[in-house]
């Protein structure tokens, strides 16, 4: 049955969107452009990185962006020049974007692991900013229901099989899908050094793509 057809006006513009489409979906079916951290084309739509602010009845959308953005970064410890993501980030890229260069808050430190107890990846908490696109893509497109979060606001973490090791989770299916969905290096491939990790979203959606077809 088709979707009832809308009208909604995004920077002046007049656009079509469909009934039950969040602003981000007819933004981006649209051409429209919406920064954003947890969406992935696919996966079912969240509200968990705060980015993907829209200006409402004059308000400063630009400013508090930039905030929310400052807040990922304080919560966990991001140091760049470290990571195999370095390089190849969507917060750093945002950060970039936004010319944060040094933030206005004071960083909160957290002690936390790294679990490097699986064979192929690693999982560094230190660069989670709990977007959930890993709880997501093994539930929705592996179907193994490996990731959750646990915990609720700076104390959140993501864990695998009721809070086990990695290596140690049973369901888990090492397809990797949750690495390439990450738009950070808090999930990344065994063997990478610094820079080199290149996270392909590009195989994650196109399964979305193919499996949509087969429907």
């Amino acid at each position: 049955m088709p979707q009832k057809k809308l009208s909604i006006r995004i920077d002046g513009q007049l656009i079509s969107a469909e009934e039950g489409q969040t602003v981000l979906q007819a933004a981006k079916a649209n051409g429209k452009y919406i920064p954003t951290l947890c969406d992935l084309a696919g996966l079912t739509p969240v509200g968990a990185c705060r980015v993907c602010l829209v200006e409402v009845s004059g308000s400063d959308r630009l400013r508090y962006r930039r905030i929310s953005v400052e807040l990922l970064l304080i919560e966990r410890n991001h140091v760049c020049a470290v990571c195999v993501s370095n390089g190849h980030c969507e917060l750093q890229t945002m950060a970039t974007s936004l010319g944060i260069q040094t933030v206005g808050f004071a960083y909160n430190y957290p002690k936390l692991s790294v679990d490097t107890s699986h064979p192929r990846f690693v999982l560094d908490h230190n660069r989670c900013i709990l977007c959930t696109r890993c709880v997501r893509v093994c539930a929705e497109l592996e179907g193994a229901h490996v990731w959750d979060l646990t915990s609720r606001g700076i104390h959140a973490r993501i864990v695998s099989e009721m809070n086990e090791k990695w290596g140690q989770a049973t369901s888990c299916t090492s397809c990797g899908k949750c690495v390439q969905a990450c738009p950070t290096g808090a999930l990344a491939e065994k063997g990478w050094a610094v820079e080199e990790m290149v996270k392909k979203l590009g195989t994650v959606t196109s399964l979305v793509h193919r499996r949509g077809a087969q429907v």
